[in-house]
């Protein structure tokens, strides 16, 4: 098999073609499917429209990249406010221990 500059992107579908049949088969795997499903579109969002922007079609790519970024925001929401949470209290004790050595 020779390799192409296309090879990787036909290689790409060929991959999520087989986890998304694989997923309508097998009961288990079909809910994984869906979640990983459900992060790799805005994240192919995020691909296209950085893609289109450095080509040069920048008013559609910009509106797909920050699409791609806002769903992908809110799919991971789980796990930006507790990290939030835990940034905000790491800061606030630093700042009661910083005020304890300057006196």
């Amino acid at each position: 098999m020779r390799v192409n500059k296309g090879n990787g992107l036909a290689i790409v579908l060929i991959v999520l073609g087989s986890i998304m049949l694989l997923g309508k088969f097998t009961p288990f795997f079909g809910h994984f499917v869906g979640h990983l499903i459900g992060y790799l579109i805005p994240i192919a969002m995020i691909m296209l429209g950085y893609y289109g922007v450095k080509r040069g079609n920048a008013l559609f790519g910009w509106i797909v990249l920050v699409l791609g970024v806002l769903i992908l925001l809110g799919k991971l929401s789980w796990l930006i406010g507790p990290l939030l949470a835990i940034g905000l209290i790491i800061f606030g004790v630093s700042m009661l221990s910083d005020r304890r050595r300057r006196y």
